[in-house]
């Protein structure tokens, strides 16, 4: 693997894993032995419609073990406080033992939200932030179909509050699952857009973790093998949504990202991207897609070197020098986008010009997330970076 060894000085790290990964075509048909295995009595399944004649039959095998199951469909965008609190409220009387959540990444983010909340004496705003989370009682089971978030092996959930609009995180160790099963075959019905625009998410979780202030050398692996993958396989699962190895690669590196988000998170892309989504309601994945090149020429200056190892990640040749081999990486980045047909510019997906300076405020108020980016981002950054994205 080639790769430019940045970091000399080795600093500390925290991970949490899951408590048991399995990944693999078709291991869907894992999950019923893995709720046996706990000893599960009650099980809430988290998912969507279109995955219930997938589930149907890990649905009655676990009712001829005599094992209820509530199967709730509600959540079908990003999630907003609301909508947690409506779920919880409907689900705390059925009192599970096992959360799962089987969908994309708001359905995880709100199964695991759920599994924390049951019994539990805390209210979420209690917990709003990172650390805040004291405790969950309930097992907790994820399974992606798509391949973007990363939720399932990350520590943490994201919601829309309503008072303000503003995109809230929820960070603990706590919210990581006891198990995750990812499998590829999941992914398959994902339309072509919902898949181009969570790929460039997972792209996004690894560039943004590999050029991180905070970037160590063990997530560094990570983050550089999940580049690769995506980006060398992202544009064949648009274009051909049946391609098993496409989309076990995409995958794949949605996982690696996903591990990547826990110990060093990302940075001033998804930073500036929230907004995008609580204004002016853009999918989360498509909102990163749509800032994620010019955030990184914002970049460039603070950090050539690992920008241009992010260029040979993606598949560039080496140019002259660490500073022209990181703008390859760049137009790599907008020709990937291009292909998988997502826009390159905000004005196309309906921002308008004059929110900008509004939108800009309220992205300076993620500063858990603008503080890991390698060059400081302030307000009239921010507006720039806007105005070079429109």
């Amino acid at each position: 693997m080639e790769q430019l060894l940045v970091n000399t000085k080795i600093g500390e790290l925290s991970i949490h894993f899951p408590g048991k990964l399995v990944f693999g075509r078709g291991k869907l048909n894992q999950l019923v032995q893995e709720i046996l295995r706990v000893n599960a009595r009650k099980v809430l399944i988290i998912t969507i419609e279109p995955l219930l004649l997938k589930l149907n039959e890990s649905i009655q095998q676990l009712e001829n073990e005599s094992i209820e199951v509530y199967t709730d469909i509600t959540i079908t965008q990003e999630p907003y406080f609301s909508d947690y609190t409506t779920l919880v409220q409907k689900v705390s009387s059925f009192n599970p033992d096992v959360v799962i959540g089987i969908g994309g990444g708001s359905v995880l983010d709100i199964a695991k939200l759920v599994a924390a909340q049951l019994e539990n004496d805390q209210t979420l705003e209690q917990y709003v932030g990172i650390g805040l989370l004291k405790g969950r009682k309930k097992k907790l089971f994820c399974l992606p179909a798509t391949s973007g978030t990363g939720s399932e092996v990350s520590p943490n959930a994201i919601l829309v509050d309503d008072s303000d609009g503003q995109k809230k995180g929820i960070i603990s160790p706590y919210l990581v699952p006891d198990v995750v099963i990812v499998d590829p075959l999941l992914t398959i019905s994902v339309p072509p857009s919902i898949t181009a625009a969570t790929g460039i998410d997972a792209l996004t979780h690894c560039l943004e973790a590999y050029t991180n202030k905070f970037s160590h050398p063990m997530i560094d692996l990570y983050a550089f093998e999940g580049m690769k993958l995506i980006s060398s396989n992202i544009v064949q699962a648009v274009r051909n949504g049946n391609d098993e190895e496409a989309r076990t690669a995409v995958a794949l590196g949605s996982l690696y990202g996903g591990i990547c988000l826990g110990p060093v998170n990302t940075a001033a892309v998804h930073a500036l991207s929230y907004p995008l989504g609580s204004m002016f309601h853009l999918a989360h994945g498509l909102s990163n897609a749509l800032l994620l090149p010019y955030v990184m020429e914002f970049n460039l200056v603070a950090s050539p070197c690992k920008y241009a190892s992010v260029a040979i990640a993606l598949g560039c040749d080496r140019d002259i020098d660490d500073m022209a081999t990181a703008r390859r990486g760049v137009q790599k980045i907008k020709e990937l986008i291009k292909q998988c047909g997502l826009p390159l510019r905000l004005r196309e997906a309906g921002v308008t010009e004059n929110a900008i300076p509004l939108i800009a405020k309220d992205a300076m108020k993620v500063q858990r997330l603008l503080k890991n980016n390698p060059r400081e981002v302030n307000l009239d950054d921010a507006i720039k970076i806007y105005k070079e994205a429109f």
